[in-house]
């Protein structure tokens, strides 16, 4: 597996190079940096009385005084927010029990009925031995909730109801914190500190208009597919497709790649959905391939608009930095309901970055998240063709059959000990590599057609 790639350096020197490509480029008109506000406040949660003396009305609590442990955060006014998802000391316990939340809108001043955070989330994370993993910042976490903006809450942490007493499940982790995610507007004004609104650091340095460092690396790697400061890589047809595939390969395209790479969809860069770079470490990682593609639901709910999904994608970025100790956003790529595409970890689209999104199986792997939750609800066929259409293109750069098997090798986890070698299907749901619902029934369910669809674009018989 490739190592960290130190960005400051070999990017900023491929980011000089590139701004006479990106000198005529309309985002880069502004003379001042731009990077997002956004904002996250870490509340602790505290521990709630016994059932029978609480307020009723809290669906799947215990009525018993004697009932499982439970905190939570009475309902109080606070900053405005748009996510939610709740985080603890230690990334190896598990939270067994149940979290709800409900929140009062600013648009209506009405409160949402209770609603239920996805707990299982530790499987979206990096491998067990990984770099990332080990950095001391990592948190455990639930799956983080999208609400629309906000500027009220409430917190009911229940541990589950069916464990003895003696069971370590009839506790909760320690140090429960609710974390409540803003954002921030886009395109936002003025600089960051990469924790909350405030002076810039290190990272503002202005290196193009528009642009800081931080900026420039992550726009930089997806030279020459777009222009320095982009924020969107167009489409191409199958036959301009071949480009990209040898920009992937460092200009070594294998004969038998090259007829099967689909044409490249639309995606909007980070820079597109106003990633706030002083947020992610510096370098890039790289692993040596790209041998499958893991389909994951995003389990933030549904209830957004697509024009709101660069919101959805900042707010799930903040959250996994920031509040669950990642390096970078998890996933290598993400889509919305509409089937817009978006760029995930910084790297270059077009590269096999080291993503944080299958626990076992990141090594030789993409990662695509489509935003919402599909366990009960069916994903809107534009998402699927999405997925389709971007596997189609990403895993023909690396000469993959959309169709075939291959082999993975687990870096461990709850379904296969570190070691094993294991044959997957080049397009995978995440269950396949890990016991979890990701990325729920309905989604998984359409994998099938997905893999026909891709391969049938690639040109594949």
């Amino acid at each position: 597996m490739r190592g960290f790639l130190a960005s400051s350096i070999g990017v900023a020197t491929a980011a000089a190079l590139a701004l006479p490509l990106a000198l005529p480029t309309p985002a880069l008109a502004e003379t001042v940096p731009v990077t997002p506000a956004g904002s996250t406040q870490s509340l602790p949660l505290a521990p709630v009385g016994p059932a029978a003396d609480r307020s009723p009305g809290v669906p799947g609590m215990s009525a018993s005084p004697r009932g499982p442990e439970t905190q939570g955060l009475t309902a109080r006014e606070v900053k405005t927010f748009s996510l939610v998802g709740v985080v603890w000391d230690d990334v190896a316990t598990q939270l067994n029990g149940r979290v709800q939340v409900r929140t009062r809108s600013t648009r209506t001043a009405t409160w949402s009925d209770w609603q239920d955070v996805e707990v299982h989330n530790s499987e979206h994370a990096a491998d067990p031995d990984a770099t990332e993993r080990g950095s001391g910042r990592v948190r455990g976490a639930t799956a983080p909730l999208w609400v629309g903006e906000s500027d009220g809450v409430e917190v009911r942490v229940q541990a589950e109801t069916d464990a003895p007493a003696t069971r370590a499940g009839s506790r909760l982790p320690s140090g429960m914190r609710i974390e409540l995610v803003d954002p921030g507007a886009a395109p936002p004004a003025g600089p960051t500190d990469g924790k909350n609104s405030g002076p810039g650091d290190d990272k503002g340095e202005i290196v193009a208009p528009g642009l800081t460092m931080a900026m420039a690396e992550a726009s930089a790697a997806n030279v020459p597919h777009a222009p320095l400061g982009a924020n969107e890589i167009t489409e191409l047809n199958k036959a301009d497709s071949t480009a990209d595939a040898v920009f992937a390969s460092d200009g070594e395209l294998t004969a038998a790649a090259a007829p099967y790479i689909g044409p490249r969809p639309r995606i909007v860069t980070r820079k597109g959905w106003g990633a706030d770079e002083s947020l992610r470490e510096k370098a890039f990682a790289y692993t040596n391939t790209v041998k499958a593609a893991f389909v994951h639901h995003s389990a933030s709910g549904n209830n957004y608009a697509c024009k709101d999904a660069p919101a959805v994608l900042r707010s799930l970025y903040r959250y996994h930095v920031v509040s669950s100790g990642w390096r970078d956003f998890g996933y290598n790529f993400a889509v919305d309901k509409c089937g817009t595409v978006y760029e995930g970890r910084a790297g270059g689209v077009s590269k096999p970055v080291l993503g944080a999104h299958t626990m076992g199986f990141n090594t030789d792997s993409m990662g695509v998240a489509v935003l919402g939750t599909f366990t009960n609800s069916a994903p809107p066929a534009a998402a699927v063709d999405a997925v389709a259409r971007l596997t189609a293109w990403k895993l023909g750069l690396f000469g993959r059959d959309p169709r075939a098997k291959t082999t993975l090798k687990s870096g461990g986890g709850n379904r296969y000990p570190k070691g094993r070698n294991v044959s997957m299907n080049v397009i995978s749901g995440h269950r396949d590599g890990f016991a979890t619902e990701c990325p729920g029934k309905k989604l998984y369910g359409k994998l099938p057609t997905t893999r026909t669809s891709s391969a049938k674009l690639q040109g594949r018989p």
